[in-house]
């Protein structure tokens, strides 16, 4: 996976819960865009820009945490993949300096996949007072693709759980031999 929506695992109880952190920085591309100032013809601002985490983004992070606690849980054997999203609900925008953290917890697993129950919550360095505030919650489904894909082919490898991913985990202090 080439874009990574989280920046470090700091909790992991095998099988049961994984949180992890995303700090929003302006230096992000996509920060850009989403929203960028708008001028007429004349040059005049019209809409100064209002630079968010699209909501899209925040659900990915999720994903990301979560499928890291599903594929964990089997030593990462399996190929895991976001199956369906069950629920997502995000009442607050992420914005630069901002730092979200995902808690992934494990609700179900069986040979096929497994179910996980997600919080998402923001810590607003600029009112820090306010501590963290839950923004979100987001609950997913995920599949174990070679257990689901009968007589589809895939590469040995478990290409799922990337270079990248292996790095967070060995940057956050998780052993990962796969």
């Amino acid at each position: 996976m080439r874009w990574m929506w989280i920046d470090r695992v700091v909790e992991l109880v095998a099988g049961e819960r994984l949180v992890a952190v995303k700090n929003v920085s302006l230096a992000e591309d996509y920060l850009h865009e989403h929203f960028a100032e708008v001028r007429d013809e004349a040059g005049v601002v019209v809409r100064t820009a209002l630079p968010v985490m699209p909501g899209a983004l925040i659900l990915e992070g999720m994903a990301q945490a979560a499928g890291i606690l599903v594929g964990h849980a089997e030593g990462f054997a399996e190929k895991v993949i976001l199956a369906k999203v069950t629920r997502a609900r995000l009442d607050r925008e992420a914005l630069p300096g901002m730092t979200l953290r995902y808690t992934a917890e494990l609700v179900q697993q069986s040979p096929q996949g497994a179910s996980t129950k997600g919080r998402v919550e923001l810590f607003d360095h600029g009112d820090a007072d306010a501590g963290w505030v839950e923004i979100g919650q987001i609950d997913l489904i995920f599949s174990h693709l070679d257990q689901n894909m009968a007589g589809a082919e895939f590469p040995e490898h478990n290409f799922v759980f990337s270079e990248s991913f292996r790095t967070l985990l060995r940057t956050s202090g998780i052993a990962c031999d796969f």
